[in-house]
């Protein structure tokens, strides 16, 4: 499919990192949800043994957090400008410029995977292979978390959070549809989580795990 989003998508997040990564800044400390989840999953890659990439990871802010809850994780973005903030904001872990449609990881290379509402960005026709992607790069068994928008629709945003223009689409999806590309994907789904369902826009958390063989 062309790659006319996927190149959207990265010059909107260079064009807005700064703002971005502002915007962000502190989220997890108002989201108890959100940190009772992350803290599942490091549990679950503990388990395994590995480390965990964060995949789209933005400014590393959970790529940080992770860390600090004792996993050893490296966070991969499509954003130059974005992986630059995280190098800066977090030196002492590591960060580099990739797609989740094609990985610059080794199969089997890494005990976990986690797509903190970066899967958002992905079209519905492009989000198999992306999930696929994300089983190639797994250790048999290795947790796999994906956050994402909960709802039916797409929305364009045209303005960043620091006011520039940018050009960028966010899906928004329930959870029985992700659950269902995953398990195609050959993953087993451990739990579905919704986040506020009484929100405008609620979140939702999916846990699953690739397949031992």
């Amino acid at each position: 499919m062309p790659d006319d989003w996927l190149n959207d998508t990265r010059e909107s997040y260079d064009t807005d990192a700064a703002g971005y990564a502002e915007k962000v800044r502190g989220l997890l400390d108002m989201h108890p949800y959100l940190r009772a989840g992350l803290a599942v999953f490091a549990e679950s890659v503990r388990d395994c043994g590995g480390a965990v990439a964060d995949v789209g990871c933005g400014p590393g802010y959970v790529t940080r957090h992770l860390h600090d809850l004792g996993v050893e994780a490296f966070g991969i973005d499509l954003s130059p400008e974005m992986v630059a903030i995280a190098r800066h904001d977090h030196p002492d872990l590591g960060f580099e410029v990739g797609s989740m449609t094609d990985l610059p990881l080794a199969d089997r290379s890494v005990g976990g995977v986690l797509a903190f509402w970066s899967v958002i960005h992905i079209p519905d026709p492009a989000v198999p292979g992306v999930f696929e992607e994300f089983r190639r790069v797994l250790r048999p068994g290795g947790p796999l978390l994906v956050g994402f928008h909960v709802g039916d629709e797409t929305r364009h945003s045209s303005t960043g959070y620091a006011g520039r223009p940018i050009s960028v689409d966010s899906h928004r999806r329930r959870p029985e549809t992700v659950s269902r590309w995953l398990r195609e994907a050959g993953f087993t789904i451990e739990a579905e989580l919704v986040i506020r369902p009484d929100d405008e826009l609620p979140g939702a958390i999916v846990f699953a795990r690739a397949p031992q063989d």
